[in-house]
């Protein structure tokens, strides 16, 4: 009787660690998603501001404050 008590004791604790095992993984899978989610949106924002800082402003205007020349040269 005492070796079927030591059995079913193991057993628990295995299903316990594997509840946390299992929950643990889900936990880190979703953090997996939103970081892509990050990366996929910085990454987009990186491309647009790239496109930005290569195309030529329409009104001839410098496209930042460090291509104007100061006033006095």
């Amino acid at each position: 009787m005492e070796q079927t008590n030591d059995v079913d004791r193991r057993l628990t604790e295995l299903e316990i660690k594997a509840s946390l095992a299992e929950d643990l993984l889900e936990t880190l899978n979703a953090m997996v998603a939103r970081q892509q989610e990050a990366i996929e949106m910085l990454v987009r924002e990186i491309a647009r501001l790239q496109q930005q800082q290569q195309a030529p402003s329409a009104d001839g205007a410098p496209s930042s404050l460090r291509d104007e020349l100061p006033p006095h040269y």
